[in-house]
């Protein structure tokens, strides 16, 4: 704003003059300070792989939707599920039967109110759907959706789940439009305005969000696509965005703390070394398992985090801490000897060689894979680096299960075990490591079978044991998420899930 003032013409004309543009400017100011505080702009590695819930198949891309689209319920900061399209739901005693009453007033983004049609609409499409991650997946227990009435909307399931109310946070969706990647209409606080694929896609508020204490406060919002990991602090400093989720570390050391805060917590996922079970060596347990004694974690974590992070023996981050067992950190120690001996048992004395695929817009998991690659050689192991765009990951890695090794993280789609833990059953679509236990199936079965809660989860606790013990993956830790906000904005909460409620976000005063 400095190098806009007109300060010659102040110094020829005079006192009467320099009045007149010390108000102009203040006038000018002002205006300036609101529209920079009136369009938010976000940077992410990666571009959205769809704007229908029905297809978003990434993390990434379900924590901008989680702002377009609103379910039956809604998750908050403290991880509780709150009613959202629904004002009230009740679950049958049998743990079956979901029956929601649906809040009045709730508005689609076209400016049509949500009916119970749309509800059944978007249920049934979610259970007959083929593409989408765990969440839509989950919807295939559904065996029926009855509208009671114009209000009521009863959700009945194949066999019992008490489980299953998480689930609902998927969104809601007009049964009016047809095609949603191209024209994206929710009920959120946000609503879309365009899409310029591998760059950008921009929002702005909805005036007539239902939930009046969470409409939003900044009138746009932009995602921008910056896949140059090595130029986020750059572009954060040059004030092309405002905010970055999960900033590498190595980046922050560019950003002013005049300019900007730095919100510190965690991913909220469970970063490992996924393993395709299903091909040779890791076929073999005892090849697993000594990959886990080889590896060092607080070297991964001071290497590639500053030693920060939480972590992780198995397929559950502590934030969910009912379900999360520290004692299976323990699991494997460091023990390089037992690797070499385990290795020996499975007649690969000599050690063996192996390529891990990790995509290239996630830098914390490239630095990880080559921390890896340096302990796995000292049990003469040669693990090889191939980075690849994430959609390829997606259809090849994560779809078409082709691969030997990968570092990612898995998240939970919804805040209950089985959007963390369902995904290790034998015949599950989603089981990209192709892991196979006869004792996990049963055990998840029992688990998701109980109406009893502490049944329930003393059940799905032995699943995370089995999961350790067996060495499904390697397992390394919850990633430590640095959020840089640009001080013009405060607001930010984290959320114990991958979630970004941008809804939240408001101008400093």
């Amino acid at each position: 704003m400095k190098a806009r003032r007109v300060i010659p013409a102040v110094i020829a004309t005079g006192l009467f003059v320099t009045v007149l543009s010390a108000c102009g400017g203040k006038q000018n100011n002002a205006t300036q300070d609101a529209a920079a505080t009136d369009t938010l702009t976000i940077g992410m590695t990666q571009d959205l792989d769809s704007m229908d819930p029905a297809k978003a198949e990434s993390a990434g891309t379900r924590e901008v939707l989680f702002n377009v689209y609103d379910g039956l319920m809604k998750p908050d900061t403290d991880g509780n599920l709150n009613p959202a399209v629904a004002s009230e739901y009740v679950i049958s005693p049998d743990g079956k039967t979901y029956s929601f009453t649906l809040r009045k007033g709730v508005k689609f983004h076209d400016g049509t109110n949500v009916t119970a049609q749309d509800v059944k609409f978007s249920i049934e499409r979610y259970k007959n759907s083929t593409t989408g991650g765990s969440l839509v997946s989950a919807f295939a227990a559904v065996e029926k959706v009855d509208i009671v009435d114009e209000t009521h909307v009863d959700v009945v399931l194949q066999a019992p789940d008490t489980d299953f109310l998480a689930y609902f946070t998927i969104g809601i969706t007009p049964a009016s439009v047809e095609d949603l990647d191209a024209n994206p209409v929710g009920c959120g606080p946000y609503k879309y305005v365009s899409r310029t694929p591998l760059e950008n896609v921009t929002f702005e508020k909805f005036d007539d969000y239902w939930d009046e204490a969470g409409r939003a406060h900044i009138q746009n919002v932009v995602y921008k696509v910056t896949t140059n990991t090595d130029a986020i602090g750059m572009e954060l400093a040059g004030g092309s965005l405002d905010m970055f989720y999960r900033t590498p570390e190595a980046q922050l050391s560019q950003l002013s703390e005049e300019e900007f805060t730095i919100y510190e917590g965690t991913m909220n996922l469970v970063q490992a070394l996924y393993l395709n079970n299903a091909k040779a060596p890791f076929d073999d347990v005892r090849v697993r398992q000594a990959l886990c004694y080889c590896i060092d974690k607080g070297q991964i974590k001071e290497l590639v985090s500053g030693g920060k992070g939480e972590e992780v023996g198995s397929s559950m981050y502590p934030s969910f801490g009912k379900y999360f067992v520290p004692e299976l950190n323990d699991t494997y120690k460091t023990d390089i000897e037992k690797a070499k001996a385990l290795l020996a048992e499975a007649g690969l004395s000599g050690g063996f060689t192996f390529t891990i695929h990790v995509s290239s817009a996630h830098p914390q998991h490239i630095e990880t894979a080559q921390v890896l690659k340096e302990q796995f050689a000292q049990i003469g192991v040669t693990a090889n680096i191939q980075q690849i765009e994430w959609n390829t990951w997606l259809s090849d890695v994560y779809t078409g299960r082709n691969y030997e090794a990968t570092v990612v993280g898995v998240d939970a789609s919804a805040l209950n075990a089985p959007s963390m833990l369902s995904r290790f059953q034998s015949d599950a679509g989603n089981n990209f490591v192709n892991f196979n236990s006869a004792a996990y199936d049963e055990t998840y079965q029992k688990a998701s079978a109980s109406v009893d809660d502490a049944e329930k989860t003393a059940l799905y606790k032995d699943c995370l044991t089995i999961l350790s013990e067996e060495a499904a993956s390697v397992y390394i830790q919850d990633l430590p998420s640095f959020v840089v906000l640009n001080k013009k904005f405060t607001g930010y909460e984290f959320y114990p899930l991958y979630a970004q409620n941008i809804a939240l976000i408001r101008p400093a005063e």
